[in-house]
């Protein structure tokens, strides 16, 4: 489960469909399975703070006397904001209502549409321009607020189980004119705040649930998680320098098929 959370929380792929699929593989899909679910996002938030830790450093050590990095802070907390609030108010409806896997299969697919849209379509050129020409954003310190608001606000797609957080906010920020590193590398830091916001409220609401005596299996899925969340974000912002997100794109269009076949053989279990 450590393997799967790290290696799909970065990717435009969501882990909320691998991790049901993997849980119920392994039959480790209780109420005790969903905490640590939750509890092992941390060693994904880790991998991205060692990742950009000089950033990270920088930012907090220079606020007092850099505008650029209050700046930087503000749009991060920015777009945090609008998904944080969302979760707070509408995490009841979501658990009960769109934790089905009719509506996980489908975001997978229609999020595959998406990504290919707007990897290949969605940004059209005119014959005389050059690729870089329909990119407004070329890294993440020209970002506005009003850039950071928007993939703020597309963020809150990813309330629906299955869309993916970073495919939310990478597409996201691909389609409003940034380009695919300032995108990939902004949902990197967004990533920080949100996960962690999410894994404390979540954590507290289940607290009942939690045992001493569970503390070795969260260890092991913490740092597992952590380790694989590592390789696959230093791999990723490899990728990205000459590569596109299509073949994510295909592969989720697979995978959604591939929930709602099981779903309908009773091979997974899926239960808010």
């Amino acid at each position: 489960m450590g393997v799967v959370e790290g290696l799909t929380e970065f990717l435009p792929i969501s882990s909320t469909g691998h991790l049901v699929l993997m849980g119920s593989l392994i039959d480790f899909n209780d109420d005790r399975a969903k905490v640590f679910d939750i509890a092992i996002q941390s060693g994904a938030i880790f991998a991205v703070l060692l990742v950009f830790w000089q950033k990270v450093w920088y930012t907090v050590r220079s606020m007092a006397h850099l505008r650029s990095s209050r700046d930087f802070a503000a749009k991060v907390l920015i777009a945090f904001l609008p998904a944080a609030l969302l979760g707070v108010l509408l995490s009841h409806f979501i658990k009960d209502h769109l934790f089905t896997p009719e509506v996980v299969a489908s975001t997978f697919i229609l999020g595959g549409i998406v990504i290919l849209w707007v990897e290949r379509w969605g940004r059209p050129l005119a014959e005389d321009q050059h690729p870089n020409d329909r990119v407004r954003v070329l890294n993440v310190e020209s970002m506005t607020p009003k850039d950071a608001l928007m993939v703020g606000l597309v963020q809150c797609l990813a309330l629906i189980p299955g869309t993916s957080r970073s495919g939310a906010t990478i597409i996201g920020g691909m389609l409003f004119g940034l380009s695919r590193k300032a995108a990939t590398e902004f949902s990197f830091y967004l990533a920080m705040p949100t996960l962690f916001g999410a894994g404390v409220y979540s954590l507290y609401k289940e607290r009942a649930l939690l045992s001493m005596d569970d503390l070795p299996l969260f260890m092991v899925g913490l740092v597992v998680s952590f380790v694989s969340a590592w390789l696959c974000v230093k791999w990723l912002l490899r990728y990205i320098s000459t590569h596109s997100f299509v073949p994510f794109a295909y592969y989720r269009i697979a995978f959604g098929l591939v929930i709602w076949a099981t779903a309908a053989l009773g091979w997974v279990k899926w239960s808010a």
